[in-house]
């Protein structure tokens, strides 16, 4: 595991990890984005590489990924993309958010390369079953990578205490069930799936997948680590993006971007 995913898991809660796609609305923006996250209080950061039939993402997202694909977005190159953004002083984790199917691509050799080269920290595979995810795990030990495990809220206690005892980096705890996007209520008995991931996890917890407002994180911060946030994010990039992508526009427009995360990152809580 490496240094910064250690120093992450030691910051005091609530943690925020933010989801952008690479490469929307541009790889330029892209690490732009990503420094303006870090200085708005992110812990972490999800980079979600694109793709053609991405079954866990809605509808925000989902455009996203149609904007970076029409970019010429790859996970290679978004690989690539976090030396850029290790460039412009970002020192958080990074964890690439990818389908299976771009990893086989890929190949795993290459990805785990790739990772070491550009100061990958992490990667999330949301199709892989836990089941089917013991080598890839392996795998990414052996190259000081963290695999993120998901867990939801219809997981057998059996197999959440399966998963939390093998989780690396963090727990991604499903807030509810179906793709991603804001929401307005969450699942049933989620309190109680959370005490028990806590109970069952050696790592972090936090809770992702609907999230879109600090009230909703105060409605869960003391039951969890920390939160995941996408789609409302990636929806506050769209409607910017015609700004972001001007150059006469785009100040101010990333400008904008840190006042919406400045009401929306959870507020930290020191003793």
């Amino acid at each position: 595991m490496g240094n910064r995913i250690k120093e992450f898991q030691q910051k005091k809660s609530p943690l925020f990890v933010p989801f952008i796609t690479a490469g929307d609305p541009s790889p330029d923006i892209t690490v732009d984005l990503a420094i303006a996250l870090q200085k708005a209080g992110a812990d972490a950061l999800e980079l979600g590489i694109p793709y053609s039939d991405p079954l866990a993402d809605g509808p925000v997202i989902q455009r996203a990924s149609k904007r970076a694909l029409e970019n010429d977005m790859t996970l290679e190159k978004a690989m690539v993309l976090v030396s850029d953004m290790r460039a412009a002083g970002l020192t958080i984790p990074v964890i690439i958010f990818t389908y299976y199917n771009l990893l086989l691509q890929l190949g795993e050799q290459k990805f785990f390369e790739l990772a070491a080269q550009h100061e990958i920290d992490g990667l999330l595979v949301p199709d892989m079953p836990f089941e089917e995810s013991k080598d890839l795990q392996a795998s990414c030990s052996d190259h000081d990578l963290s695999l993120i495990s998901l867990a939801a809220p219809t997981t057998s206690e059996g197999r959440l205490k399966e998963i939390g005892e093998s989780a690396q980096g963090f727990l991604y705890c499903i807030s509810s069930l179906g793709v991603t996007g804001a929401r307005t209520s969450f699942a049933s008995g989620i309190d109680r799936f959370l005490n028990d991931a806590r109970a069952a996890s050696s790592v972090p917890v936090l809770i992702g997948f609907g999230l879109s407002s600090r009230e909703q994180m105060q409605q869960f911060e003391e039951k969890c680590d920390g939160f995941i946030v996408g789609s409302t994010i990636v929806s506050k990039i769209e409607e910017l993006g015609p700004d972001l992508l001007r150059e006469d526009k785009q100040r101010e427009a990333l400008q904008t971007f840190s006042d919406f995360l400045a009401a929306l990152v959870p507020l930290k809580v020191y003793s």
